[in-house]
Parts: structure tokens; C-alpha cells; sequence
């Protein structure tokens, strides 16, 4: 095994912005903020920005210093794309200096023909055989099917819950994935 850390992909809304829960009960530990991000302005047809209500978006400040402890690379896979770095990082306790890298997906926001999820092939594209862990709240059996057959390194999707967003249990799960294989590190280490 090389010194490379595993990547760490990061979507943002369901684990790092529980949007699924009740919107008159915000999860502890999280902060609410109002937001206009470039993608999100475009979502409105030309709406001038001053017209376009803010997006409301619930992060917690803690995440941010649990991640960079973990044994991970970490990317953004998310359709905030590079608005991410800007709106999202430095909220959760990243580094404002340090941009993260970014998948970028394209105009397509579909399930695929082949009943992927529309991140999932750019996903596999973007590792390139590096092992990753890929938390979002949209991962599917078929999501997982298909890195089974296009991904020849260790890879965890782990679904999110939108409704709790990152917990404890799931950044156990992040910091055991990733003892195990720099340990182990055998292909077709899948889950």
C-alpha cells in the first residue's frame, strides 16, 4: 500500500445539513444560516438575486475539525460544487485558507439509465482506483453495484441519514473503514 491517505467525499446537504429534519427543530449542535450561493440563484430562472429568498441551511461547527481528524483526504462531492469552499467549509470549522478539491457533475441532475445516481460514475471516475468512502444520503444498492464492477479499489458508500445529518456512529464507522484497510488494504473491499 502506498502512504496515500483513502478519500473522503463529502456531500453536502442530508450529512453536512440535516435538511430532512423538521424545519421547526433544528439538531443540536447545529447553526442556522441564510444563504444565496451562485448555484442556487440559478435554480431561479432569472429571478433578480435580491428577489430570490436565501436557502436555509443547518451546519455544525464541530464537523469541520472531526473530519481532519480522520485519516482522510477530503473532497467535495456535492452539487454546491465549488460554491462549497465558499459557503459551506469555513461554517463547519475548515480551514478558510484551503479550498477542498471538487467533483464537479455537470448539468445533469437525473438518475442515469442504468438507475445510478447522477454522482456516482463521476465518483468512480474521480478515485481512479484510490480507495475512498463516499458519505451522501442519495447511495443506493445500485450505486454500490455499480463501484462493485468499475471500481478495482476498496470503497465504503455510506448513506447518510438527511433527517440527523453526520453523527458520532458515522464517523466511527469513517475512522474503523479506514484503520481496516490501511491495514488489510485488499480489493473489492466494498460495503
Amino acid at each position: 500500500m502506498t502512504d496515500t491517505k483513502p478519500l473522503l467525499l463529502l456531500d453536502v446537504d442530508g450529512p453536512l445539513n440535516p435538511f430532512g429534519a423538521p424545519p421547526h427543530r433544528r439538531p443540536a449542535g447545529y447553526q442556522t444560516h441564510r444563504m444565496k450561493p451562485d448555484n442556487w440563484i440559478a435554480q431561479h430562472d432569472g429571478l433578480p438575486e435580491h428577489r430570490v429568498k436565501p436557502l436555509r441551511v443547518w451546519l455544525n461547527p464541530a464537523h469541520g475539525p472531526a473530519l481532519m481528524a480522520l485519516p482522510y483526504e477530503l473532497v467535495w462531492a456535492t452539487t454546491w460544487e465549488h460554491d462549497a469552499n465558499d459557503w459551506i467549509g469555513w461554517r463547519i470549522g475548515l480551514p478558510r485558507e484551503q479550498d477542498l478539491p471538487v467533483i464537479e457533475f455537470g448539468d445533469q441532475w437525473t438518475v442515469r439509465p442504468d438507475g445510478t445516481y447522477v454522482k456516482t460514475w463521476p465518483v468512480v471516475a474521480y478515485a481512479a482506483g484510490r480507495p475512498f468512502a463516499w458519505v451522501d444520503d442519495q447511495i443506493s444498492d445500485v450505486d454500490r453495484a455499480y463501484v462493485d464492477r468499475h471500481h478495482p479499489g476498496p470503497a465504503l458508500l455510506h448513506w447518510v441519514d438527511p433527517r440527523k445529518g453526520l453523527t458520532e456512529d458515522d464517523f466511527a464507522v469513517l475512522a474503523d473503514w479506514a484503520a481496516r484497510i490501511s491495514t488489510h488494504n485488499t480489493p473489492g473491499a466494498h460495503q
